[in-house]
């Protein structure tokens, strides 16, 4: 078992981990965690309009989905990618599928989770990804599921940015400097070429939270320079010594 410290990313498409953490993974790999990515779908049928327009198959689509994301997690530095190849529009979440994330969860006991937001109108796998990230998160922690098993501890959860902030309820309360890791985070993008109009999308979201960053480090008073960032949602209270 890695002495390293652990985080454990729950995606509920193949590229959502890129546009929305990639930074805070890449980040945190350079620090010397080991970073598992699952990756619930390749976003095959709802995520990948460009290659369904090229006349692609459903079979090329989701082999070209999932080089992509490979690539992508290889270039952050991902410690292990775990695809699960549930489909997706819609995802089905079978009790066999929670307890796959439950075993996930006890096998990485990761220092932190982070997955979508709690709402999300224009995408229902998004939001039903975050609630089973909840409930296998309680099940993981409990003593008598699988007895003799490590539990897990009490990881923050995190939900990362959604793609129209302002209708889904999302509230960021933590900024990440990932400054020193944005051309990592820019080559991920680049590598999902299903999705090129997303690739200034993100970074220009990145150089937005980038101004909060500073703003709320201190601002012109003296904050923190700060070129890019990515901003968090956490669910669970945080304990602190001192203020």
């Amino acid at each position: 078992m890695s002495q390293n410290k652990t985080a454990l990313i729950v995606s509920a498409h193949a590229a959502d981990f890129v546009w929305r953490c990639g930074g805070a993974i890449a980040l945190h790999a350079e620090l010397g965690y080991n970073v598992t990515v699952v990756c619930l779908s390749y976003g095959e049928r709802g995520e990948s309009a460009k290659l369904w327009k090229e006349g692609k198959t459903l079979d090329q689509v989701k082999a070209i989905r999932k080089s992509e994301a490979e690539a992508a997690a290889k270039v952050l530095g991902v410690h292990d990618l775990v695809e699960f190849d549930l489909g997706d529009y819609p995802m089905d979440f079978t009790r066999e599928t929670r307890m796959k994330l439950v075993d996930v969860m006890r096998k990485v006991q990761p220092s932190f989770i982070m997955s979508h937001s709690k709402w999300d109108p224009y995408n229902s796998d998004h939001m039903q990804t975050t609630q089973i990230v909840l409930e296998c998160r309680a099940t993981a922690q409990a003593w008598g599921h699988n007895p003799g098993e490590k539990v897990l501890g009490a990881p923050q959860v995190y939900l990362f940015e959604p793609h129209q902030t302002e209708q889904m309820g999302w509230k960021p309360d933590v900024f990440l400097d990932i400054t020193s890791v944005w051309d990592k985070k820019r080559a991920a993008m680049e590598a999902m070429n299903g999705q090129v109009h997303l690739w200034d999308f993100y970074t220009r979201a990145a150089q937005q939270r980038a101004n909060h960053f500073k703003r709320n480090s201190g601002g012109q008073a003296g904050g923190r320079d700060c070129k890019y960032a990515e901003g968090f949602e956490s669910i669970f209270p945080r304990t602190v010594d001192v203020l």
